[in-house]
């Protein structure tokens, strides 16, 4: 999610109407991705998921976007759907201990709790400000310094979202974006969210910042997989951002492999279109691309999930319910809206799809099953 998007956000969460049955556009899916194989996850992960009904894995699917500055007035949208994370939106300089206080109230609406994730890379993207966060210098400007810096500087943000109970960071941004281009690269470049222009030098941020992050508490989301770094458009506000020279080999993509090689608990999916990746599809709804190049070729096991699916125009000609189901559909497991008023399109979509396709159901169950293990990573589901 990108600059402009911001003040899109906060407008469409405010009023809330919930909606829960648009009917959706969508029809069973034929085929899907396989299930991870037995014995990927812990036994109570396996046992959560077991526990869960139906609607119930559906729910944890979908994190949606909660006003930063008001995030427990959603916990009756929460609790209705069984959701599994929620995405601080908008910008809040409000003091920690009050935050605090507010996560708290909103995670105990659901079990098992929620995943929190906030958007604090540095720079132009940084939600939480005032004297309790102070600012973040960007990607770039971090990453033409010294490693001990952006460790340290990772690490003091990372326990500072961590001790008011966020259990997700939307960052490291692993786009490499080319020197020629620089600011004239609209969602990454024009606001330096980039570390540098050589993906080898960002391969050795990324795999500086994972365990920096993790290591205080919050678990990192790589993004936006494939590359957001050539495009010369913005998903957020465009349907036309396309990379037209990603390919398997691309060397754009070895900060995402160091990053999963560095232990990242999730990967972020991009909404742009990579014709020689997948001409048909974005990349969020392209089974070339989630399973068949970050699953298999890849071989990244962790948590798979989307850019925001809600207001971007990236997917805007595409129904609401229809967008979480290709999403899930291609091998991705938690689906990011920042509209409330999407959530119930969304879940009815995915419960329609999974009733109509055993394959889909059980596609259904294996991404819940990798939200639960991100929230065992989180330390939200114990296994003693």
């Amino acid at each position: 999610m990108t600059i402009m998007r911001w003040c899109l956000a906060a407008a469409a969460l405010v009023p809330l109407v919930v909606v829960g049955a648009e009917t959706p556009a969508v029809r069973p899916p034929a085929t899907s991705s396989a299930p991870v194989p037995a014995g990927t996850f812990p036994p109570c992960v396996s046992a959560a998921v077991g526990a869960l009904s139906l609607e119930e894995r559906a729910g944890q699917l979908l994190m949606v976007g909660v006003p930063a500055n008001a995030p427990r007035g959603l916990g009756g949208l929460v609790a209705r759907y069984h959701l599994g994370g929620a995405f601080l939106s908008g910008r809040s300089v409000r003091p920690a201990a009050d935050l605090r206080g507010d996560l708290a109230a909103l995670r105990r609406r659901v079990e098992p709790p929620l995943l929190v994730a906030v958007d604090q890379e540095g720079g132009s993207v940084q939600t939480l400000k005032g004297p309790d966060f102070p600012l973040i210098p960007s990607a770039r400007r971090l990453g033409a310094g010294p490693k001990a810096v952006l460790r340290d500087t990772v690490r003091d943000n990372a326990g500072r979202l961590a001790r008011i109970g966020v259990s997700v960071n939307l960052a490291p941004v692993a786009d490499t974006v080319p020197a020629g281009l620089g600011e004239g690269n609209p969602p990454i470049g024009a606001f330096h969210r980039e570390y540098g222009s050589d993906p080898v030098r960002v391969a050795e941020d990324v795999r500086t910042v994972v365990p920096a992050s993790q290591g205080a508490g919050v678990l990192t989301i790589l993004k936006h997989f494939p590359g957001l770094g050539r495009v010369r458009a913005n998903t957020d506000t465009s349907t036309r951002a396309v990379d037209r020279t990603a390919t398997v080999g691309d060397a754009y993509l070895e900060p995402f492999v160091a990053g999963i090689d560095a232990g990242s608990a999730g990967v972020m999916i991009s909404s742009a279109s990579y014709p020689r990746l997948d001409p048909e599809a974005i990349a969020a709804f392209s089974r070339p691309i989630v399973t068949g190049l970050l699953r298999d070729r890849l071989g990244y096991t962790g948590l798979i999930m989307s850019d925001d699916l809600g207001a971007a125009d990236a997917v805007e000609s595409v129904p609401t319910g229809d967008r979480a189901v290709r999403f899930v559909d291609a091998g991705g497991d938690l689906v990011l809206t920042i509209r409330p008023q999407n959530v119930g399109p969304m879940i009815a979509a995915l419960l329609a799809a999974a009733r109509g396709s055993p394959v889909f159901a059980d596609r259904v169950t294996d991404a819940a099953a990798h939200v639960l293990h991100a929230k065992y990573r989180a330390g939200l589901l114990s296994c003693a």
